[in-house]
């Protein structure tokens, strides 16, 4: 019925009044099964009005990330292709995960409005109320060796900074390696897994973005640490339209790194960036460095030039900006 449902919404987004028995012509069903179905298009947010004369008409769609609703105009060839659309979930990576291990094809999509049990990297938690953020995972099935993983991070994070900047005007900074920040506060983060540790045959994508919150949907603790794109806008913004954008943008420059390797996402990164010139501190391991990150190496480690000259590379770690450097 989810098919017919889907027919049913399209007939009455064309915004003009229709009976229920022509609906029931076009649809092949009958008028009782036409009034069930609206009722639960109802019952999942849309507004429409009526039964009787003229009819039933659309009013509104609810920013909601119904399967369909992402489907409709997006313009991608693999990508969300099979979507998997939750109301809340302890983690949509972990999902994604275990649909990667029964054999789900490239480019599924697993969303949700609420995340309960959200991670970021090094396991810490990410803060989602629902239906205020995006929160999805891709399964992904790159042909690469395991220690070119991190790559897909840089690669994801400059397609979603691009993405938001173009469809948004709001103007990320990248913090190596998977944090999109904007005057210092984070709104968005990038969690990469693999599955299996021996060789890449599958790997989840996970984003996280801080869409519609406002100040004080923050706990206290990241209130000074965390934003969103409302709060930096200053209104909401719808979340379909801009999940379909990213989508978009990150199956073209996944396409591209398929195919040439990381140069072009280097690229893209380095016309984002928010670290290079300013003194940072890398957590890698248990050992704390301090330094002044100066560039991108072509594989997509950081290099830091620490206090006596010397440069070291960092393919991994936890990295934060000085107090002073705490800028976009």
């Amino acid at each position: 019925m989810i098919e017919t449902r889907e027919k049913l919404l399209k007939i009455l987004m064309q915004g003009k009044p229709i009976s229920g028995d022509a609906l029931a012509f076009d649809l092949g069903i009958s008028e009782t099964a036409v009034r069930e179905q609206v009722c639960k298009l109802q019952e999942l947010g849309y507004l429409i009005k009526g039964a009787f004369e003229p009819g039933y008409l659309y009013l509104d769609t609810p920013d909601l990330l119904y399967p369909w609703e992402i489907r409709r105009g997006l313009k991608t060839q693999v990508l969300a292709k099979e979507i998997f659309h939750f109301q809340s979930v302890g983690s949509t990576n972990q999902i994604a995960l275990d649909l990667a291990r029964k054999g789900y094809p490239e480019g599924t999509l697993v969303v949700a409005e609420e995340q309960t049990a959200g991670r970021g990297r090094w396991r810490r938690p990410w803060h989602s109320p629902k239906k205020k953020c995006l929160l999805f995972s891709l399964i992904l099935r790159p042909s690469i060796l395991p220690y070119l993983v991190p790559e897909i991070t840089l690669v994801s994070g400059a397609s979603t900074a691009r993405t938001i900047h173009s469809h948004t005007g709001i103007r990320p900074g990248i913090k190596w390696p998977n944090d999109l920040i904007y005057q210092g506060k984070k709104f968005s983060g990038i969690l990469v897994e693999m599955v299996g540790s021996s060789e890449v045959n599958c790997l989840v994508l996970g984003i996280g973005i801080n869409v519609n919150q406002e100040s004080n949907d923050f706990p206290p603790e990241l209130q000074d640490t965390a934003t969103s794109l409302a709060i930096i806008n200053g209104g909401g913004i719808p979340r379909v339209p801009l999940l379909q954008r990213i989508l978009e943008t990150l199956e073209g420059d996944y396409e591209e790194y398929c195919r040439r390797g990381f140069a072009q996402a280097r690229e893209y990164w380095l016309q984002y960036e928010a670290i290079l010139g300013k003194k940072v501190r890398i957590l890698v391991g248990g050992e704390e460095f301090l330094g002044e990150a100066v560039g991108l190496a072509e594989d997509g480690a950081l290099t830091l030039r620490l206090p006596q000259g010397e440069e070291i590379r960092c393919s991994a770690g936890e990295v934060t900006l000085c107090r002073e450097d705490d800028r976009t």
